[in-house]
C-alpha cells in the first residue's frame, strides 16, 4: 500500500505543479493623458481624460496574427483597467489609444500611443495587475504657461 502511495505522489504531484493554469486574470492599468505643452510626455501642466477608449492586442509572437482584442474605457481619473481571463505566454500584446472624447486633444502623441504589457505568469512576476506606461493625446494648442515651464525642465537639466 505505501508503495502505490509513493508511486501516485510521485507521478500525480509533480503534474500537478507544472500543469498550465487554464485561467488565470490578469488586471492591465494604465493611464491617457492630454499632452497640453505637446512637450511629447508628461508634465505637470498634463490633464488626464476621462472617457478615452484604449484597446488591447495580443499577436501571435511568430505569425503577427491577432489572437487576442478587447476594448476598455477610462474613467474619471484618466484610468482604465481591462480584465484578461487567460495567459497569453507566446504573444506580444500591446495597450493602444483607440479615440479621446475631446475634441481638443485627440491627435495620438507619436511614440505615447500605444505600450507593451506582458501577459504570462511564466517570467516570475507574482502579482496579476500588468501596468502599462501612460499614453497620450496631443492637445490642437499648447496652453499658457507651456513655454515657462519647458524652459524650466531645461534649465533643471544645466
Amino acid at each position: 500500500m505505501a508503495r502505490v502511495f509513493l508511486l501516485l505522489a510521485l507521478c500525480v504531484l509533480p503534474a500537478l505543479v507544472s500543469a498550465r493554469p487554464g485561467r488565470n486574470p490578469y488586471a492591465v492599468q494604465g493611464r491617457v493623458y492630454c499632452d497640453t505643452c505637446l512637450a511629447g510626455f508628461e508634465t505637470s501642466k498634463t490633464t488626464y481624460i476621462a472617457g478615452a477608449r484604449v484597446k488591447l492586442e495580443c499577436r501571435d509572437r511568430k505569425t503577427q496574427d491577432l489572437v487576442y482584442s478587447k476594448e476598455g474605457t477610462t474613467g474619471s481619473t484618466g484610468t482604465y483597467t481591462i480584465t484578461v481571463d487567460e495567459d497569453h505566454r507566446d504573444q506580444v500584446c500591446d495597450a493602444m489609444l483607440v479615440s479621446s472624447p475631446r475634441k481638443d486633444c485627440s491627435s495620438p502623441s507619436s511614440g505615447r500611443d500605444r505600450a507593451r504589457v506582458i501577459l504570462t505568469s511564466y517570467n516570475g512576476l507574482v502579482s496579476t495587475t500588468r501596468y502599462a506606461n501612460s499614453m497620450g493625446f496631443m492637445a490642437a494648442q499648447p496652453m499658457s504657461g507651456c513655454t515657462e515651464l519647458l524652459r524650466s525642465y531645461q534649465e533643471d537639466d544645466n
